[in-house]
């Protein structure tokens, strides 16, 4: 069986605007959170997997870190079953030592080996030196598809 393209929708309006899904169990069907938060888009080395955390095959460039983005409409665009970034994301300034960039993935926290909700390879990878800032455009960098 799969998800029906309401139920796709709906669902990645729950994870990245933290919007209600009416009518599953009791009524108020399932719930927003209290605080939104965000979520953290995270670069990597090689493929996390899907047995992998964000911190597989995390890239350790000089000064880099995973960058937050608002579970809110500001922060992520849900059209029909696809999720698009809102706003350019933009990461820290590499330093010294670089690496090369072949995936990213959305994870639930700032740092540590906490739980890859979508991950994917790049459309090509990216050597990240010495003064290169990375950066995912606005509306096309990061794209999630649940189908």
């Amino acid at each position: 069986m799969s998800k029906s393209n309401t139920f796709e929708s709906e669902l990645l309006a729950l994870i990245f605007n933290n919007t209600d899904i009416a009518d599953i169990g009791d009524a108020g069907g399932l719930q927003n959170s209290a605080t939104a938060g965000s979520l953290y888009v995270a670069l990597h080395t090689a493929d996390p997997g899907e047995a992998g955390t964000a911190t597989t095959n995390e890239t350790a460039y000089t000064d880099y870190a995973r960058v937050a983005v608002a579970r809110s409409a500001g922060g992520w665009t849900v059209s029909g079953n696809t999720v698009t970034n809102t706003a350019q994301i933009t990461f820290p300034q590499c330093g010294v030592t670089g690496a090369t960039i072949t995936h990213a993935s959305i994870t639930t926290a700032a740092s540590g080996a906490s739980k890859i909700l979508y991950s994917g390879a790049l459309s090509s990878s990216l050597a990240v030196a010495n003064q290169i800032t990375p950066f995912f455009a606005a509306g096309t960098g990061i794209s999630v598809v649940e189908d």
